[in-house]
């Protein structure tokens, strides 16, 4: 399984999230995926749309241009980010 794969537009990047952190923010990677640490608990979607929002924060990209495409109700998850590159993401998990 790769992290990052490039489709038209942009990318979709494997996401392992941690609802119910102290605090939000990407930490690290994986298990092959970004991990994502969520201050919302996973009710009523809370923690996808925070999901949403700090992943356009990190990538400077409008929350418009950040779908979850599969595992909204689970913590592994596909989401497609459109208008970044592979390299940018490479940069963005590494740190």
């Amino acid at each position: 399984m790769t992290m990052i794969t490039k489709v038209p537009g942009g990318v979709v990047l494997e996401v392992r999230v941690i609802p119910r952190a102290g605090r939000s923010g990407l930490d690290g990677t994986r298990d092959g995926a970004l991990l994502v640490r969520l201050h919302a608990p996973p009710v009523d979607g809370a923690a996808n749309a925070e999901l949403i929002e700090v992943l356009s924060r990190a990538l400077g990209v409008p929350k418009r241009g950040v779908t979850i495409v599969a595992g909204d109700r689970g913590r592994l998850k596909r989401v497609r980010i459109d208008g970044v590159t592979t390299a940018t993401l490479k940069v963005i998990s590494e740190r």
